[in-house]
């Protein structure tokens, strides 16, 4: 399936909703508190339509269910059995975007049994697309330009070690993670980004490991998922060796952690 879809239209359908958000992003705009006390914006609803009215004219793809951050979830006994579903975050990276530090995205993936096959991230105030396929590769493309091939960066022993973490979502357990590697490595810098970015830097050889302590849900991290492995790195649930898996009964992920294999 993710080799028929064309990643084109995926790619085109994230740009529209990160234009969409930019409008509101541009002028002064009301933030509204849902249930959970997670800010919402116009702009989360607006690219949230934007999106699903893009995959439901999809060539291909345009079938399938979809699980949204911004729309009612269905129950477990009847999404359980998905084979594919598209799985978005039309505004990754809220509290950044009310800050207006410009590190929001939009997130699209589509999951095949559990796991992410194709992944689109798009950054709307730096114009940079990052999408990836399974078993293609992940890239980047900044503007107009052409995509750039994208791989983690190469780990040396007791090189220096960069860890990016979450710039509005850290944890003393995260802290605890960064003491100690201090004593594996000679240096270790902390990076801090906000939204699905942090995949990104991984992938574009950024950073070398983003350990995830603290709680997300799926949809913030099926497309970074897919783009980060495509780069060569693992996304493994922490303290253990699987990889983090999708459709759960419970959307909150646990703990998960993203590295090269070379990084114990």
């Amino acid at each position: 399936m993710q080799h028929k879809i064309n990643i084109q239209e995926v790619i085109e359908i994230a740009i529209a909703a990160g234009k969409a958000t930019l409008e509101i992003y541009n002028q002064d705009f009301e933030v509204i508190q849902k249930a959970d006390n997670s800010p919402l914006t116009m702009a989360d609803q607006r690219s949230n339509t934007v999106i699903i009215d893009g995959l439901k004219q999809l060539s291909v793809g345009n079938n399938l269910p979809i699980i949204s951050e911004e729309t009612k979830l269905l129950p477990f006994n009847e999404r359980k059995d998905w084979e594919y579903f598209w799985l978005i975050d039309p505004l990754d990276g809220t509290k950044e975007f009310i800050k207006k530090n410009g590190e929001f995205t939009i997130n699209i993936a589509l999951v095949e049994n559990n796991t992410p096959v194709l992944g689109v991230i798009y950054v709307p105030v730096k114009d940079i697309t990052y999408y990836a396929i399974e078993g293609e590769g992940a890239y980047m493309i900044e503007g107009d330009n052409e995509p750039k091939l994208l791989k983690l960066r190469e780990l040396k022993s007791k090189d220096n070690l960069l860890i990016v973490a979450s710039r509005s979502h850290n944890s003393p357990e995260v802290e605890a993670y960064v003491a100690e590697k201090k004593k594996e490595f000679d240096h270790v810098d902390y990076v801090a980004a906000g939204s699905s970015l942090k995949f990104c830097l991984l992938a574009e050889g950024k950073a070398d490991v983003y350990p995830r302590l603290a709680p997300t849900m799926e949809w913030d991290t099926g497309a970074g998922h897919i783009i980060a492995k495509e780069a060569g790195a693992e996304v493994l649930v922490y303290g253990e060796n699987y990889e983090l898996q999708y459709n759960k009964e419970n959307l909150l992920n646990p703990h998960f952690i993203v590295k090269g294999s070379q990084l114990s």
